[in-house]
């Protein structure tokens, strides 16, 4: 540190999180470049971050940023908005799922949005070598990366029966969702490492804390880009209370993720200057694309009571259990809820899937305001593609105050269609055994009878949609990667505009990938490490 109180590195890394771990372990092997980790959170030690089965302690907790959208129109609701704030991100927080969305999600950002160099052949090799699969091998995975990714230690008996259900429906089996095509149903690999999560931080950043010349800095909020002229020169950002600088010879990478990353470019007057001028921001570089575009996947719960059965939470997470998890990495301490689901087409014409699936037992009503006292069996809709666009905005000026993220949920009659197309086929799935053996009653839609829901009208299906959708935590777009007016990275991830500034994260990608999207996240890492690393010393 200078005697004005500016320390100097290479990079600033902004976000330890999917992206922000993947960049500060890979930069940081190079023993000649010096790079500092900011994360506004705290370290990943809670012991719930680890478990599995601890997910839904997390929403709400300090590892959390716990955001609320908006009010969205019909239902008239805001939605809650969880996002990992801790080592790891949401890497730390999330369900697990190892997902990687399909061939023509990627062709798509090279052919129809200027992405050149992220067609599907292009990054595959990434995929591959950030993944440690258990199973799984070449053409389509790695065996040693530092990603962990396995068949899950524990899968509740119903999964199963579901799984065996949705063949009988008509779906293909399938055992590898990220390999030749994730079309058909089956049982969801995890990212976990002996039945514990395994996230980015584990897979990373804990492997390279040792490593002098990365610094890893907790509770540290970054509240601007310092700029001189159009050059990106560092990042100021509040620890222990203290405003403090830090230099970067080289670049600054923004990896806060979907909604933290157009917050600090607007923040630091880079985006539409009528909207900057709203809130008294001076506009350093107009870029009206920042903030915009953003894409969320919606999913819709169908909720069954069964029978001759257990529910995951209420009935298998007992002390004896969680000594089991912790003496052997199994059980259910182990299940992700999320454990078994499809990839399916269900509006016709589509070149690959157009919903996901994903259930589990126990109340997987993700937005946390239902609860039942009996067994039940969750299924979630999603649609994977939804025409909906929506923007993040300042609220303030101030860096510590909640952005406006206002998703547009149902902006577009086309993608509540789909939902209602997508939950025809759960309830079609649900007739066929042996998992109709199980169901009791409806939980939601509410009701005694289970074949009245086959008679549930179009209008009944939406009004369901609206009433207990929830995010699937997806959000991506708002630094959107292009060389159209709109976008606001280039192929290379630089910022249209602005000298020795990235953003490296989910937030660049110009459309939703087919699936969970942190596999691409950490993709979009591995690969944007490659091309910084190349760049001239």
């Amino acid at each position: 540190m200078n005697s004005t109180g500016i320390e100097g590195f290479d990079y600033v890394v902004v976000g330890a999180g999917s992206a922000g771990c993947v960049l500060a372990d890979r930069l940081s092997r190079d023993d000649r470049v010096r790079v500092l980790l900011l994360e506004a959170g705290g370290p990943d030690t809670d012991e719930l971050l680890h478990i599995p089965a601890a997910l839904g302690m997390l929403f709400g907790s300090q590892s959390d940023w716990s955001y609320r959208t908006v009010e969205q129109t019909r239902p008239e609701r805001t939605f809650s908005w969880p996002r990992g704030r801790t080592l790891g991100g949401s890497s730390s927080t999330n369900v697990m799922i190892y997902a990687r969305g399909n061939r023509r999600d990627y062709d798509g950002w090279r052919d129809e949005h200027g992405a050149k160099g992220w067609g599907y052949d292009d990054v595959l090799p990434y995929f591959k070598k950030s993944e440690s699969n258990s199973r799984l091998g070449e053409p389509y995975h790695g065996a040693d990366g530092p990603l962990h990714v396995e068949d899950r230690a524990y899968t509740h008996e119903l999964s199963q029966s579901w799984l065996d259900a949705a063949v009988t429906w008509g779906l293909d089996r399938n055992d590898d969702f990220a390999g030749t095509s994730p079309t058909g149903a089956g049982l969801y690999q995890v990212t976990c490492h002996h039945g514990r999560r395994w996230s980015t931080a584990d897979a990373y950043l804990r492997p390279a804390l040792g490593r002098p010349n990365l610094t890893v800095r907790t509770g540290a909020l970054a509240t601007r880009i310092t700029l001189d002229g159009p050059h990106a020169t560092g990042i100021t950002y509040l620890h222990d209370g203290q405003e403090r600088t830090a230099h970067a010879d080289r670049e600054v990478l923004l990896s806060g993720g979907s909604v933290n990353s157009p917050q600090l470019l607007l923040l630091s007057g880079i985006g539409d200057p009528a909207e900057l001028h709203e809130v008294g921001i001076d506009v350093r570089v107009p870029l009206p694309g920042v903030g915009r575009n953003l894409q969320d996947h919606l999913m819709t719960p169908v909720v069954w009571e069964t029978r001759n059965s257990t529910d995951l939470v209420r009935d298998l997470l007992t002390p004896d259990n969680l000594e089991r998890w912790r003496a052997h990495g199994d059980g259910p301490f182990a299940s992700n809820y999320g454990e078994v689901g499809a990839f399916l087409d269900v509006t016709d014409g589509q070149d690959g899937p157009d919903v996901q699936l994903m259930g589990g037992a126990t109340a997987l009503i993700l937005s946390g305001e239902e609860g039942t006292d009996r067994p039940v069996f969750t299924v979630n809709c999603v649609p994977l593609h939804p025409r909906a666009r929506g923007t993040v905005r300042l609220a303030s000026a101030d860096p510590q105050a909640p952005p406006l993220i206002d998703p547009r949920y149902f902006d577009v009659p086309a993608d509540t269609s789909v939902m209602v197309a997508g939950l025809r086929a759960v309830l079609g799935i649900a007739h066929c055994a042996p998992f109709a053996e199980h169901l009791a009653r409806s939980y939601l839609p509410a009701g005694d009878d289970l074949d009245r829901l086959d008679d549930l009208s179009d209008a009944a299906l939406e009004e369901h949609v609206r009433s207990w959708s929830a995010t699937a935590y997806h959000p991506v777009g708002t630094c959107a990667m292009g060389t159209g007016p709109d976008s606001v990275v280039g192929p290379e991830l630089e910022v249209h505009g602005v000298e020795g500034l990235r953003v490296v994260d989910a937030s660049v990608m110009p459309t939703l990938t087919s699936g969970n999207t942190n596999a691409p996240t950490i993709m979009i890492a591995e690969k944007a490490a490659e091309m910084i690393a190349d760049r001239p010393f």
